[in-house]
């Protein structure tokens, strides 16, 4: 499988879309850098195309996006009458085409941020499937017939921002599909203990009561946490708290005892040890760095 990996932000950008019919003997054009992105998604019937050196035979229920920098030509006449869902957008960021999606997808542990990302925009990846087969077409048909019946508003602002939310929508469900072919009960098991961590971060946390949280033996949580982050739920769960006291350090004037009980420290000097065995410098110190004068 072709993967198209984006560099977000800055996010994918729509630009315009409609519906088309073929009769038999129709065929898609053939074109030479378009310089937009061009996903088809088939309704009915069947679409022959191909993209240099690829060919893709897009049935009913299937999705393909066409490169903005590749050579695109119809291979076939469609042999039965044909429906299909055009769409053309772009990003003014950075992407990429790999052959496979990563065998590790690398996540981040834990919200680390260093002084210059407390107030940048973060990057991530965002992955799509060039040519993919729709777990749930019809959910996919609905958001385009949105986007495309908005079409003669497009001229006011309001509806072009509601275009853009359709549409990350719509990338949203395409992408999930990478996600679902990846996805293994270690690494389900992994994000759901991440999840329960982060929300209950302030509370105090034991192996066992995570355990019983997500109905798993504690040892199979923390094999499946380290294989997927890199940190035992113990870690993880430390490292969250100090970010957190960092973003309570910068944003408020909290006294470090009670910034300490904010994030789920039971006592202020055993905070403060943490803060500083893993930043390099106290919690005080710390929030000095943002102060006036």
């Amino acid at each position: 499988m072709h993967i198209l990996e984006f560099t977000v932000p800055p996010l994918l950008h729509y630009i315009t879309s409609g519906h088309t019919k073929f009769t038999v003997g129709d065929r898609h054009v053939s074109r030479r850098n378009i310089r937009v992105f061009d996903l088809l998604v088939v309704q009915r019937g069947c679409l022959y195309i191909g993209e240099e050196t690829d060919l893709f035979e897009v049935s009913a229920g299937n999705a393909l996006i066409l490169r903005p920098d590749c050579y695109h030509y119809s291979t076939d006449s469609c042999r039965e009458p044909t429906e299909y869902y055009w769409l053309h957008f772009q990003t003014t960021g950075s992407w990429i085409t790999t052959n496979s999606a990563p065998t590790s997808r690398q996540p981040q542990p834990y919200d680390s941020l260093t002084e210059s990302q407390l107030f940048d925009a973060r990057t991530f990846p965002f992955r799509l499937p060039q040519y993919t087969k729709l777990a749930q077409p019809g959910k996919l048909e609905q958001v385009l017939d949105q986007i495309i019946a908005m079409g003669p508003e497009a001229h006011l602002s309001a509806s072009q921002f509601k275009q853009q939310i359709l549409f990350q929508e719509m990338l949203r469900q395409l992408s999930s599909s990478i996600e679902t072919d990846r996805s293994t009960p270690a690494t389900a098991c992994a994000e759901q203990a991440a999840a329960y961590l982060r929300s209950h971060y302030r509370e105090e946390i034991t192996a066992q009561a995570l355990g019983e949280a997500l109905n798993f033996h504690p040892i199979y949580i923390a094999r499946c946490m380290n294989k997927e982050y890199g940190h035992s739920p113990t870690d993880y769960l430390l490292r969250y708290r100090i970010e957190q006291s960092k973003l309570l350090l910068m944003q408020t004037d909290f006294t470090i005892a009670r910034i300490a009980e904010e994030v789920g420290f039971n006592q202020a000097p055993y905070f403060s040890s943490c803060f500083l065995r893993m930043e390099g410098i106290s919690p005080r110190k710390y929030r000095q760095r943002f102060s006036q004068g």
